[in-house]
């Protein structure tokens, strides 16, 4: 890449990665404008990240950041449409559900267990981590969305779903690891009887 500007998507299109121009509100781009916002907010939690040893968690988020990278290009290529050589290029890691899994219950075993909902927030890092989960809990919806109509590597779908699952469970671990308090919702009866 030798320019950043290209002007093509001027006139309020963009050219999927088959060759199709569609416009940038299509439901498509809003999906993979949603992982775009996932990475870039779990690369803001990684900037905040505490100077104790997360190198375990810092790592598993720099990967997580290459496979929404590379479910981005997944779903910019609609599998109806592409070429066989274009979907080889760009299927996504079936294996990467079960990733996040396995780093999920490596976490909640070290978590302490939970008693309560909690409120996104302790640690910078941490609240950091639950606007990402967000994020990524809005890219799902529109993945969902447009899986009605076109389509969608399911596994993408899947991903997403774990993801949220893995962003909460390393929100946690880094208020754990902190020794920050989690702040737990109660209330508003509970929250008066105080």
């Amino acid at each position: 890449m030798t320019k950043i500007y290209t002007k093509t998507g001027d006139q309020g299109e963009t050219c999927l990665f088959n060759g199709d121009r569609v416009p940038k509100s299509h439901l498509l781009i809003e999906a993979i404008g949603g992982l775009d916002e996932c990475n870039s907010a779990i690369g803001l939690a990684l900037s905040m990240f505490p100077e104790c040893n997360l190198n375990e968690l810092s790592d598993q988020l720099v990967a997580v950041q290459h496979l929404l990278f590379e479910a981005g290009a997944c779903i910019a290529t609609p599998r109806s449409k592409s070429s066989e050589r274009k979907l080889a290029m760009t299927r996504f890691d079936e294996n990467a559900v079960g990733r996040l899994e396995t780093w999920i219950d490596s976490w909640t075993e070290r978590l302490p267990p939970l008693h309560a909902f909690i409120l996104p927030g302790g640690h910078r890092c941490a609240a950091a981590l639950h606007v990402a989960r967000t994020i990524c809990r809005r890219a799902e919806r529109r993945l969902v969305e447009i899986d009605r109509d076109l389509d969608v590597d399911h596994h993408v779908v899947v991903f997403c779903n774990r993801l949220s699952d893995y962003l909460f469970t390393a929100a946690r671990a880094v208020n754990h690891l902190t020794q920050t308090p989690e702040p737990l919702w109660r209330s508003e009866k509970c929250r008066s009887e105080q």
